[in-house]
């Protein structure tokens, strides 16, 4: 084995037994890269990535390749779930060098770690008009040995490219309006897919920043076309092979234009964004396609991917016995078998017209099972009503599920993420509350307190990863702004001041630690590892841009506590974004979202009254079951006579000793009212 089977990271774990002679990213690789003057191979990847694998089978398993490696190289592995920072620098060199960057991600550095060529998948033997990997190593030796004047001025080229200390693309807080959040939605809906749903063509990614701002572009205009593409592309997807028709839950993208034939991996982060937006369009359409979307999403979390802290896993494998899909495809003759010919219609019927199964198959010989009709139009072929075929789909479902279970699960990356965990966590909370279901309830309080346990530092900083019983790693941006914005939905959803707290607390770490010179934020901490730059990535990748979920909590507690530095901070941030913004929406969904919440304004309920109150449930379903994503509440159980934790509820009382809600804007609050009725009109005059 080499040195990675002491780390922790799945992926890393990966290679430990590779003839690569692998080093983690650290100070021990760089110095003996120094010490014995050697380029720096660094290899990139994740555990469930499909082009990784075939990338390490092919080449990092195969001796002399391995060899070649060894003797010219210095190699040093990362995971770029745990090292964003890492994956961040050098993917936006790659990306600059060749056009285009993915994973697995190669990239030759000079001792220092100055990057100065690279690429993503090499294959071992030369194919497709790409050069063999050992073609590759023996031609960047040379260069490094014999032109070591043009690789240094390409290193320094790219390194002082890569430098983002000050932005350099300000605008002024008053282009934050109306107009700017009208002519990005245009923009994104410029590139909808009207057949199938999505935006441009193959690969498709779901985007579920751009489409949660196109909901809230709805809510302010009543736009229907809007709606559309949001809900279109909710159903095309969700009839698609890049849903899991058994199991619930997203693949991460799919290869094709119709959502059929995705990569099989699963990410923790795609659903966890995902159930929130079918929750959304659940809330705004009254659809109970998107809630039962929603519900299985959840369900599949807590059944299959949550640990016995009550954290939740990163992802599942798209391989499994080595072969992409393996677990999730079915043959026409098993489904014939697992289901039987025992009614009229059979279940085994029913289930190859729902589900598209033909003989041939539309994957390799097998089946993608996804939804090619309406319930209302099979269930009129079989003379059923859509009840009584949904009940079918029920029990085909379990069947099959059951079935599967018999097979060789694909891998699970069980490390737990704070940033991803948070994106689960606020989704998870807010479902609770709003579909009125106490599982849900249970385990997002679970999971809050196992990030409060085990993921925060002595002095209440945030750690990365946390894996056997273990948390390491500075936590970065994107995983205060996540877990910040699951705290707070978790006070929503239970009243707990002590998730309050704790959000407010890390947020006040972020503007102490994370400030850029000219307003905005770092991705990492000022006590951070030092790296060629220090990384600042205003855009949405994968997962929300932390600038941008940073901006809508630091908005959200200056409206819980009339604090102005928070909101002065989110004004800085987005402030440097608004050329941007008009110009490539698409890019910067997460930030469309908080300028839309500063634009429009937060609306501030504080209730007073006991939440397990009949009385009291009432007020609060008028807030909460419409979508209204620029509302905040807190609530006291009793009269406030003084300044509390939360500084909304100062001074509230009852009115008349009924259950009473302040709605408030700016802190400055309505007359209380205690009926349903009222509350209703005053959010409605708010414009919540």
């Amino acid at each position: 084995m080499n040195r990675l089977q002491y780390e922790t990271s799945p992926y890393l774990l990966q290679h430990k037994d590779n003839p690569v002679d692998w080093y983690a990213w650290g100070e021990e690789a760089l110095k003996k890269a120094q010490s014995e003057d050697k380029p720096i191979l660094l290899s990139v990847g994740y555990s469930a990535c499909h082009w990784c694998h075939v990338m390490a089978h092919e080449s990092f398993e195969h001796v002399p390749t391995a060899q070649m490696m060894n003797e010219l190289y210095i190699n040093i592995k990362v995971d770029r779930e745990e090292r964003p920072d890492v994956d961040a620098i050098y993917m936006e060199a790659v990306q600059a060098m060749s056009g285009h960057g993915g994973w697995p991600m190669t990239v030759f550095l000079l001792p220092d770690g100055r990057p100065f060529y690279g690429g993503t998948y090499f294959p071992l033997e030369p194919r497709h008009g790409m050069p063999a990997f050992r073609q590759i190593l023996a031609g960047v030796h040379d260069a490094y040995l014999n032109r070591r004047h043009e690789v240094e001025g390409a290193a320094e080229n790219l390194t002082g490219a890569l430098k983002r200390d000050v932005l350099g693309i300000g605008g002024e807080v008053d282009a934050l309006n109306i107009d700017l959040l009208d002519t990005a939605a245009d923009l994104i809906a410029q590139n909808f897919d009207p057949v199938h749903g999505g935006f441009e063509g193959a690969p498709k990614f779901p985007q579920p920043m751009n489409l949660e701002a196109l909901l809230r572009s709805y809510k302010r205009t009543g736009d229907a076309a809007t709606l559309h593409v949001v809900t279109h592309t909710l159903d095309k997807m969700a009839q698609g092979g890049i849903y899991d028709q058994i199991g619930g839950g997203f693949a991460r993208y799919s290869t094709d234009t119709v959502w059929l034939v995705p990569h099989f991996e699963k990410m923790l982060y795609d659903n966890a964004q995902l159930s929130r937006l079918y929750l959304h369009a659940w809330q705004i359409t009254g659809n109970g396609f998107y809630r039962h979307i929603a519900e299985e999403i959840y369900d599949y979390i807590l059944r299959e991917m949550t640990s016995p802290e009550g954290g939740f896993y990163s992802a599942t494998d798209a391989d499994s016995e080595g072969e992409e899909g393996k677990f999730f495809v079915w043959s026409k003759a098993e489904l014939e078998q697992i289901l039987g010919q025992d009614e009229e219609p059979s279940l085994a019927t029913v289930a190859i017209e729902y589900y598209g199964i033909t003989g041939g198959g539309n994957f390799e010989g097998h089946n993608i099972l996804f939804v090619p009709n309406t319930d209302e139009v099979v269930a009129e072929r079989f003379n059923l009503t859509v009840e009584q075929l949904q009940a079918k789909i029920a029990a085909i479902k379990h069947k099959v599920y059951a079935a599967r279970t018999q097979r060789i699960s694909p891998g699970l990356d069980d490390k737990m993420l704070a940033s991803w965990n948070g994106l689960m966590l606020a989704s998870l909370a807010e479902a609770a509350r709003i579909l009125k279901r106490d599982d849900y309830r249970v385990a997002a309080v679970r999971c809050g307190d196992f990030i409060l346990r085990e993921m925060l530092t002595d002095d209440g900083r945030l750690l990365r990863t946390h894996k056997n019983g273990a948390s390491k790693l500075n936590g970065y941006l994107e995983d205060y702004a996540n877990v910040i914005d699951a705290l707070l939905e978790l006070y929503q959803s239970t009243f707990e001041e002590r998730w309050f707290t704790a959000a407010r607390n890390l947020a006040d770490h972020v503007l102490a630690h994370f400030p850029t010179p000219d307003g905005g934020f770092y991705d990492t901490s000022d006590d951070h590892e030092a790296l060629i730059v220090r990384p600042r990535n205003v855009q949405d990748n994968a997962v929300p841009s932390g600038n941008g979920m940073m901006c809508k909590q630091l908005l959200r507690l200056a409206a819980y506590t009339g604090d102005s530095r928070y909101e002065d901070a989110a004004k800085g941030a987005l402030r440097l974004l608004t050329e941007a913004l008009r110009r490539y929406p698409q890019a910067f969904g997460e930030s469309l979202s908080a300028v839309d919440m500063l634009v429009n304004g937060i609306t501030e309920i504080a209730i007073v009254g006991d939440p397990k109150a009949a009385a009291t449930i009432e007020l609060l379903d008028v807030v909460r079951q419409p979508f209204r994503p620029n509302v905040i509440t807190a609530l006291a159980v009793e009269n406030v006579p003084a300044e509390t934790t939360i500084p909304l509820l100062n001074y509230r009382s009852m009115r008349g000793g009924q259950p009473t809600v302040y709605v408030c804007r700016h802190f400055a609050c309505q007359m209380p009212v205690t009926t349903v009725d009222a509350v209703y009109t005053l959010l409605q005059e708010a414009g919540a």
